[in-house]
């Protein structure tokens, strides 16, 4: 994946609208929390856990475009903040195997301080 031409295209697409004005940090943290609430919708009431949506051609639609969706707002986020994505998710996953030690962790889903 090469996110600088995703994040051109992205900033293109906003450019050639006149949109940039209204990509503020706070806005694009609101339309993305409605993103997610979108994507959480599509699984809200499963008794599967996801499996059977994954299965149907339309819900499997819906899902990619919530999760393109949700990424290119982050990759806005992050540019009008100027933070390097990729740098702060492999900052994140450092601290993570920190914090969940696989001696401790391992097969467990509870929170750090629970270990």
């Amino acid at each position: 994946m090469d996110i600088k031409k995703i994040k051109q295209r992205l900033d293109k697409f906003a450019e050639d609208r006149n949109w940039k004005k209204f990509h503020t940090p706070k806005n694009l943290v609101m339309a993305l929390s409605v993103e997610v609430a979108e994507l959480v919708e599509i699984f809200q009431w499963s008794n599967t856990g996801g499996i059977d949506e994954i299965k149907d051609p339309k819900t499997q639609e819906k899902i990619k475009e919530e999760i393109a969706d949700i990424f290119n707002y982050l990759l806005k986020i992050s540019g009008e903040l100027d933070l390097n994505l990729e740098d702060i998710i492999h900052e994140k996953i450092d601290k993570n195997e920190k914090k969940y030690p696989i001696n401790k962790s391992f097969n467990s889903s509870k929170k750090y301080t629970e270990l």
